[in-house]
């Protein structure tokens, strides 16, 4: 399993440094900058013993270059302000949930917004998933890094306890078909245009929540087909 830290627009060099030194605590080397600040001589020195992490992070213009260039399987964002319940582009999940699902192999990306605004809905859109932190009511929002290093750790403490080795995840293809046999089958159940819409948006969601397994899509693919094919017989 390939992790990628991907820091979108950071405006200060010594959240840099203080990104990477949270990440060689918990063993992870590949550290993305998406148009960053000027990496200053702050950012090598907050780093302390993980200078090389700034040094070899790679940087790039925009998301979606460094999205297409690098093969990603799963784009999980991490927000301050997970909405409500009936906001369905933006129902997240606790860090331990995400860790515990984290069983497979595959390029996965870390999204860290900007210090102060975070993630902008376009890029949120890009999201499998979205990881919150549960924090108090008085002072929800928490310093990038710091919500970096608890994300860490759960990753680290699952990584840990499940070896993965064997499990090669779902490719974007495998979820995209999946999902499309999904729709295939909303669309054939008769809801008024609104809630079809809707459905067919949690599915996609819930699909994307998911870090299926290869082996896992084959055989959901099959059932779906064939529930596809009955629905066609009436």
């Amino acid at each position: 399993m390939k992790i990628y830290t991907v820091f979108v627009e950071p405006k200060t060099a010594g959240n840099i440094g203080f990104l990477a030194r949270s990440m060689k605590n918990f063993g992870l080397k590949k550290m993305v900058l998406i148009n960053p600040c000027e990496l200053e001589n702050s950012a090598y020195y907050q780093a302390m013993h993980a200078r090389e992490i700034v040094q070899d992070a790679k940087i790039y213009d925009n998301l979606n270059d460094f999205l297409t260039e690098n093969e990603i399987t799963h784009v999980v964002g991490t927000t301050g302000k997970p909405g409500g319940s009936y906001n369905i582009k933006r129902i997240p999940i606790t860090p331990e949930e995400l860790a515990k699902s984290m069983k497979v192999n595959g390029n996965i990306a870390l999204l860290f917004g900007r210090e102060g605004i975070g993630l902008t809905n376009d890029e949120i859109e890009l999201c499998d998933v979205l990881v919150s932190i549960p924090a108090s009511d008085e002072y929800p929002i928490m310093n990038v890094t710091h919500a970096a290093t608890i994300i860490f750790y759960e990753i680290f403490k699952n990584i840990k306890d499940y070896p993965v080795e064997d499990m090669e995840i779902a490719s974007l293809e495998d979820k995209r078909v999946i999902n499309d046999l999904c729709d295939e089958i909303i669309s054939k159940l008769h809801y008024p245009e609104h809630k079809e819409r809707i459905v067919k948006l949690i599915v996609k969601r819930v699909i994307g929540r998911s870090f299926m397994a290869g082996r896992e899509t084959n055989k959901l693919r099959g059932t779906l087909k064939r529930i596809n094919e009955r629905l066609k017989e009436e």
